[in-house]
């Protein structure tokens, strides 16, 4: 058995099975899922050639748990936009910006299951589900997600600047009422999502 916090090796062979050295096993995509949920840490290789498939081999993972029934959790809207990132320039911001808000996300995470017992044991108002806990701990989490975003774009922005004319200052651009909107559409549908898991 591997000691505790030690990467674990995969090797993938062409026939496409999967074997943990850890643990002298061959395993599915389900145990490295599984793996992945127990904070177990590993690499997996291509057994033939000892390239770094980890990559992949997690985009695969993520698309059979997507095509689970009842399982889908990445919303069309998000996937149409991470689909339009690829090749424009914003596409290297993009990594870090997710993986910071997945970061931040985890720390929130014990405390927003917390709240989200609370508010299952709690009767509903409707009148005031904006004023609940936790779609505030939520909405507080996505305008600090939006806040490192911004920091990213303005550094990213900072860069041809120093190759370039400066060219006049202009006075920026007062945020659009449509990513407020946009915000607080998602807010709702996550409360009747609540919602009906309440009921």
């Amino acid at each position: 058995m591997p000691a505790k916090g030690e990467t674990v090796t995969i090797k993938k062979y062409a026939n496409r099975r999967l074997y943990n050295t850890g643990t002298s096993t061959y395993v599915t995509l389900e145990d490295l899922a599984e793996m992945v949920k127990r904070g177990e840490d590993f690499t997996v290789q291509d057994a033939k050639t000892g390239d770094d498939i980890t990559h992949p081999v997690l985009t695969q993972i993520i698309f059979e748990l997507e095509n689970k029934n009842g399982q889908a959790m990445l919303p069309i809207a998000f996937l149409r936009q991470l689909i339009a990132f690829y090749g424009d320039q914003m596409q290297m911001i993009v990594p870090s910006f997710l993986e910071q808000s997945m970061l931040a996300f985890s720390k929130e995470q014990e405390r927003f299951r917390d709240q989200m017992n609370t508010l299952g044991k709690a009767p509903v108002n409707p009148m005031n589900v904006m004023a609940m806990p936790p779609m505030k701990a939520i909405e507080e989490q996505t305008r600090r997600n939006m806040e490192m975003f911004q920091n990213a774009m303005r550094m990213f922005s900072a860069f041809p600047a120093a190759t370039t004319q400066p060219e006049p200052a202009e006075p920026s651009p007062k945020p659009a009422a449509d990513d407020l909107s946009e915000l607080k559409d998602q807010i709702a549908a996550m409360q009747k999502k609540l919602d009906s898991l309440n009921r």
